[in-house]
């Protein structure tokens, strides 16, 4: 029987086996030789939205005789399932790069949408992608809202507000359309946003068949301040494949210790992520990054946090709690001297499908 640690370790270690041999032997002996707990392993790399990419993987070794066939059945269904959405993704987000462009408007690219347009995949099947994310200039950021809804988006929330201090629009949707869309006018949240912004990638920007990216250098930095900042992954010191399977695939496209070097302002953040990377996808080549005493640190406390344990447990909610506390006592100091943040306190607090659309996430 494999414990949580056990299985992340080796669902990791197989995201890379198409491209590190020496985890490609490891994991056929380990599969050859040991009795893998493969429910465990379809329940966390379903968690980590990396099933399709487990699949593909051990497809790709020829591995997939070692498995019992009524999961290598659900394999194929789940992939299959998926490649047919991201084609449609695909179609969705090139109809709104071509509708943006006719009014002069260049839309970039992000996350996982980014990575499917861009074909960093060797099969659009393995990237399971949430909204449809773009990046605008701040110029064009009402513009580009009116311009969707007159193409029929509409807000998945009606009520839902434009707080100026959200990075992205709130999601739209439109009928007929597999995908919500997030309009961004920053990538990061206020804090770090006059570090990493449309101004600053624009210089660099990747552009292919009239649909535009961010270089690869600054997709590595993107991919993993969304994880580490955005969703506060330093401070939870938490394991996210999904991210860490993005920034290994793109680790072949640009150096990432020189990417990180351009921000020595969050550079301890940025290099625990590649640290943490690097140990759970048992050291690959490509993912380069300063190993300090900061990262070795950090990263075996990320590590302990897969022994779940009443102590890690207790420590993980200590943590969760103290984010959450620090962020909402921000929010309410900030909206003593500034307008826009008291405003959207009393709309939150006054709002009852607020409260609704809280309950239903949790």
């Amino acid at each position: 029987m494999m414990n949580y640690k056990e299985t992340i370790l080796f669902i990791a270690k197989c995201l890379t086996i198409s491209l590190e041999e020496n985890n490609k032997k490891i994991i056929e002996e380990q599969i050859k030789s040991t009795n893998i707990d493969w429910d465990s392993v379809v329940r966390l790399s379903t968690e980590h939205y990396v099933f399709p990419a487990l699949y593909c993987n051990l497809k790709r070794a020829k591995l997939l005789s070692y498995l019992p066939e009524e999961l290598v059945n659900y394999m194929i269904h789940i992939t299959d399932l998926n490649r047919e959405r991201n084609f449609q993704i695909i179609e969705q987000a090139t109809k709104i790069n071509r509708l943006l462009l006719a009014h002069n408007i260049t839309p970039i690219f992000l996350k996982g949408t980014a990575f499917l347009l861009e074909n960093l995949y060797q099969d659009i099947a393995e990237r399971m992608v949430g909204d449809i994310d773009f990046l605008v200039s701040k110029k064009d950021y009402k513009k580009v809202i009116h311009v969707l809804k007159n193409d029929e988006y509409y807000l998945l929330f009606p009520d839902s507000e434009d707080p100026k201090h959200s990075k992205h629009y709130p999601r739209m949707v439109k009928n007929g359309c597999i995908n919500a869309i997030e309009i961004h006018r920053e990538m990061t949240t206020k804090k770090h946003c006059t570090l990493f912004n449309y101004e600053f990638v624009k210089p660099s920007l990747i552009t292919k068949k009239n649909i535009s990216y961010l270089s690869y250098k600054h997709q590595i930095i993107h991919t993993i301040i969304n994880k580490q900042l955005n969703d506060f992954g330093y401070l939870y010191k938490n394991i996210a494949l999904r991210n860490y399977y993005d920034v290994f695939l793109l680790s072949y496209k640009a150096n990432t210790l020189q990417s990180i070097l351009t921000f020595p302002s969050i550079s301890k953040q940025l290099n625990s992520f590649l640290s943490n990377a690097s140990y759970i996808f048992n050291t690959p080549s490509k993912i380069l990054f300063d190993k300090n005493n900061h990262t070795i640190k950090h990263t075996s406390s990320a590590i302990n946090f897969l022994n779940t344990t009443w102590f890690t447990k207790l420590r993980k909610s200590f943590i969760h709690f103290k984010i959450n506390t620090k962020v909402r006592i921000i929010i309410l100091a900030k909206a003593v001297y500034q307008r826009e943040y008291f405003w959207f306190v009393l709309d939150r607090i006054t709002d009852i499908n607020w409260y609704k659309r809280r309950f239903m996430k949790n």
